[in-house]
């Protein structure tokens, strides 16, 4: 769904600067439950997003990604806790007017063009972008004069992420937001985000594409069974899941090495060695000082895809 502000939002003044103290975050979740029913899908999580920061939203399917989102953006009330959105209520008009959104399901009335649609959107916010501008970040500018129900599936995409852009927004909500975009889109979209980021947009997005929050997110937030798993820049992150892989080819006891401090798993086939390593600096300082001589090494960065499966992993035992 593509969220537009409540209509009241048409008759909001332009909206004026609100003093906030130094340092006080975009998005601020502190202590959030969120049950429906008899299923507890948030477990009070605390969550701050800084004015600015990109931040991704990483965690297998049911872990609790969309209903955060749907919180922050004033769709449901949590069942304790607080959510602060620059500042205010997510459910007031004037924050809503701030903030530009596209959830997973959206819908838009089929027999309107694309650029009939941006128009009315645009109409929706105090101070929209130029609607030419839009159409061009999203990459529509040959398709605006085709009707909404005449769009591909990846169209489709690039329109409600244009809306989302309608009200130049302070704040950018995306739920999976590349979904079905084919490579060429997907980079155009990865190009606006980094553009929007540079102006200092907050940016916050749920994606199963773990290339493209390793890419664009200054800040990742691994959530897992309605908790926080894990949260800290992509290099944190991927070295709270075990750090580096070290390959040595050598003479060595694969027993002692696992023994190391910093050594998370040693894996061996004949005198080749995988390592990985929350501190590979040490391991190597400790291999080079032995006695075996080193015939080749080799040092990797684990990936995020890595990482994120080991925190997922280790969240379930």
């Amino acid at each position: 769904m593509t969220i537009a502000p409540s209509p009241v939002a048409r008759a909001v003044p332009p909206p004026v600067a609100i003093d906030r103290p130094t340092g006080q975050p975009a998005v601020a979740l502190q202590g959030v439950t969120k049950r429906f029913g008899a299923v507890e899908a948030l477990v009070g999580i605390d969550l701050s997003v800084g004015n600015g920061e990109v931040t991704a939203v990483l965690g297998p399917n049911g872990a609790g990604k969309t209903t955060a989102l749907s919180l922050i953006l004033g769709l449901h009330r949590p069942t304790s806790g607080s959510v602060h959105v620059l500042g205010g209520d997510p459910e007031d008009p004037v924050t809503r007017s701030r903030v530009g959104a596209m959830l997973q399901e959206s819908g838009v009335p089929p027999m309107l063009t694309i650029g009939e649609l941006v128009d009315l959107f645009r109409s929706y916010y105090p101070r929209p972008r130029r609607a030419s501008d839009v159409i061009a970040d999203a990459g529509l500018g040959e398709l605006k004069d085709r009707r909404a129900g005449q769009l591909s599936g990846g169209q489709r995409q690039r329109l409600f992420f244009a809306l989302a852009l309608c009200g130049d927004p302070e704040m950018l909500v995306l739920d999976e937001p590349t979904s079905g975009l084919d490579l060429e889109s997907r980079h155009r979209f990865w190009s606006v985000i980094s553009e929007s980021a540079a102006r200092g947009t907050t940016i916050l997005f749920a994606t199963h594409i773990l290339e493209e929050a390793d890419a664009l997110a200054t800040q990742i937030v691994v959530i897992d069974g309605g908790r926080i798993v894990r949260q800290g820049t992509p290099t944190e992150v991927k070295a709270q899941a075990g750090g580096k892989t070290i390959r040595v080819r050598a003479e060595l006891d694969a027993d002692d090495l696992r023994s190391w401090p910093g050594v998370t798993r040693v894996d061996q086939v004949g005198a080749r060695y995988e390592i990985v390593a929350s501190d590979a600096e040490d391991v190597l300082r400790r291999l080079f000082a032995g006695s075996a001589p080193i015939e080749e090494v080799t040092v990797e960065e684990r990936a995020l895809e890595t990482a994120f499966l080991s925190l997922v992993k280790e969240s379930n035992r």
